[in-house]
């Protein structure tokens, strides 16, 4: 088997808790010869400014590029709220993200059978529900300039972002979604505001021509980024795939995630180069925060981190039948009535974060 090298970032909060549940699952695959996976730790976000006044490292951005996959816990913390921007935990996932050129970021938004009650939407309109959003990530408003602060005199001050896109950056991105959607339903849907901005405009143009050009198979509709929050929340299942810049895939994507009831239960992926089918760098990590007000009380909620790991298995090592077998086996513990403290119900056993890492690779150990 080949060597695999995971560098581990647990970060704050609630991130150490929850990766450790991923680390007994790897533990698992080595043991069993399932997989030969090295593992590497180090710092990121508040850990790291409290241990050397940095959110991150260039050693470990080094060690991150050495990697075949980054697994991430989560960063920040009301601890440090009031340092100045460039300084703040987050700034070690920005600069992950932007060092790896990890530019698509992709973010499922599944409904569980057994959690459908958790969404405040009607059962009828979430059961089923699989959507995936791809995120351009290193470009935009999030990084455009110029941006600041200004002072206009007079006691008055001006903020500015900037929004840009080139079309080298538009192309890469929409070459990751179409290229899943022809091994999904061969449905895209492009959102942007191209109604009101340049650079949605440039961007419809630019993904009307890709498609066109190299991927008449998949059928490919426009969106404007507000008709597409309103329609997620009215027949969210007419979505198969969203395809959509920084800003609007920050926003879509938290508001997909609340559709399926909780945010500890999903996964992302931030992926950069593709090489004949496999991601040469991915950075996986939860959607939920650092969740600080619960960490070390052993009720944060593990699965979204494993399902992270999952993705990081079909994407960077190309692996699609060990991906299924955990996340079947992270649906048989839900079918099985077991739930931590965020997705409790009264018909349910609550468990641990200890205890639900331990369910679920049970279920995986059944299959080998």
């Amino acid at each position: 088997m080949d060597k695999k090298k995971i560098l581990i970032l647990p970060g704050d909060g609630v991130g150490p808790e929850t990766v450790n549940e991923v680390k007994k699952i790897i533990d698992f695959f080595n043991k069993k010869k399932i997989f030969n996976v090295e593992i590497e730790e180090e710092l990121v976000g508040g850990a790291c400014i409290d241990a050397f006044k940095i959110p991150i490292k260039d050693e470990t951005i080094e060690k991150a590029r050495k990697s075949d996959a980054v697994l991430l816990g989560a960063v920040g913390g009301t601890k440090w709220d009031n340092l100045p921007f460039d300084q703040r935990p987050e700034q070690g996932l920005l600069r992950l993200r932007s060092d790896l050129e990890l530019f698509a970021n992709l973010r499922p938004a599944i409904s569980f059978d057994p959690l459908i009650h958790a969404s405040s939407l009607k059962s009828e309109i979430v059961k089923g529900l699989d959507i995936l959003i791809v995120r351009e990530l290193t470009g935009g408003v999030y990084f455009g300039e110029p941006r600041g602060i200004e002072d206009l005199g007079n006691g008055k001050r001006r903020g500015l972002n900037t929004q840009v896109y080139s079309t080298d950056e538009i192309i890469r991105v929409a070459k990751v979604a179409f290229e899943l959607a022809k091994k999904r339903k061969k449905i895209l849907t492009s959102v942007e505001k191209s109604n009101v901005m340049e650079s949605g405009k440039l961007w419809r143009e630019e993904v009307e021509k890709l498609g066109k050009k190299e991927y008449p198979e998949v059928d490919l509709k426009h969106m404007y980024a507000d008709n597409c929050a309103m329609q997620l929340i009215r027949n969210p299942k007419q979505f198969d795939i969203i395809l959509t810049d920084n800003l609007f895939g920050d926003l879509l994507s938290d508001a997909a995630a609340m559709l399926t009831g909780s945010l500890g239960m999903l996964p992302s992926a931030s992926l950069g180069t593709i090489n004949n089918g496999n991601y040469l760098s991915g950075l996986y990590e939860p959607v939920h925060g650092s969740a600080p007000d619960i960490a070390g009380k052993n009720i944060a909620n593990p699965i979204a981190t494993i399902l992270s790991f999952s993705m990081m298995i079909f994407y960077s090592f190309n692996n699609k039948k060990i991906s299924q077998i955990i996340d079947n086996s992270v649906k048989k513990v839900l079918y099985k009535g077991f739930r931590t403290e965020d997705i409790m119900d009264k018909k349910s056993k609550k468990v641990g974060t200890n205890d639900m890492g331990d369910l679920i690779i049970k279920e995986i150990t059944k299959n080998f």
